[in-house]
């Protein structure tokens, strides 16, 4: 199905909620989706930034929308999430979103830093449980965001075992590699804290995910729910693209536990087994050496 069908849809759904006409004057094709088509939109009442797809989880925009939604509760003025529009389910016409289009901005000597201090922030928005609203994805990778009052089982059941069993399906593992993950989980207990804040977190904050706009930083494509923070810095810390002013700057707000990177490669390994489920290759050695690292 081509972008003509996707944009009349658009225009019905921007027109019935901006309670005006809209019509899409010109579009631009943005490059870096992985998933989606993304493009930039030029209206009569202005631009927005339109993800759309057809060969997706029918709710994959929705859950989008919901990140986007509480990320924006929890950011106030230091981080900018952009505003949602319009979140379509996929029917017979694509699943969309629409929202805010950001501008992209030029990074300076403080760029890092306005960010590290923004993260900061929004890790102080807190819950009671670990989870959230729904059930949302990683990528396309389905989570299990059901609530849960303990850290340790939330980690280790909706967020580890979940995924295993997703691989089971796909890429299915050896016996020893089976073994050694059961003796992982099983020793989580003594691995990780029981009851750490639970805090809003993105999610997906790999260096692809976030932007630099004219006035503040952006983060972008959530998978957010409530966990211990230290969850957000597995995938931080897994492939780079954030400095050390970064770092310095989030410290001095909102500063980690000193033995933070003890536990730093068991949230990479979430992260790591996902990439394995998406994409096979050399994810799954990195995965098994972690695992086999903490038993």
């Amino acid at each position: 199905m081509n972008s003509s069908t996707v944009f009349i849809d658009v225009e019905k759904q921007l027109s019935k909620k901006l309670e005006c006409d809209v019509k899409i004057i010109a579009s631009k094709s943005i490059g870096g989706g992985s998933i989606s088509h993304a493009s930039k939109i030029e209206t009569n009442v202005g631009d927005f930034f339109l993800k759309w797809n057809a060969n997706c989880p029918v709710d994959i925009f929705l859950r989008e929308a919901e990140s986007l939604t509480e990320l924006k509760k929890a950011a106030g003025n230091h981080l900018f999430i952009p505003k949602v529009f319009i979140a379509k389910e996929v029917d017979s016409i694509p699943g969309f979103l629409v929202q805010e289009y950001l501008p992209v901005g030029h990074p300076n000597s403080n760029s890092d830093k306005k960010l590290g201090r923004g993260l900061a922030f929004l890790h102080q928005y807190k819950n009671d449980s670990f989870g959230f609203y729904n059930n949302n994805y990683c990528g396309a990778t389905p989570q299990n965001n059901s609530w849960s009052k303990n850290w340790v089982e939330f980690f280790r059941d909706n967020r580890l075992r979940f995924l295993l069993g997703l691989i089971e399906k796909e890429r299915p593992l050896s016996p020893s590699e089976i073994k050694t993950y059961d003796k992982l989980l099983r020793k989580l207990p003594e691995l990780i804290p029981e009851n750490p804040d639970s805090i809003l977190i993105h999610g997906d904050l790999w260096s692809g995910n976030y932007m630099y706009t004219p006035k503040n930083p952006a983060i972008i494509d959530p998978a957010s729910y409530y966990a211990d923070r230290e969850m957000e810095f597995g995938i931080i810390t897994l492939f780079g693209g954030f400095s050390s002013q970064f770092f310095d700057a989030y410290n001095e707000v909102n500063p980690l536990p000193a033995d933070w990177r003890k536990r730093n490669l068991l949230y990479q390994l979430y992260h790591l087994l996902n990439h394995y489920y998406l994409f096979g290759g050399r994810y799954r050695e990195q995965s098994l050496q972690i695992a086999k690292s903490y038993i």
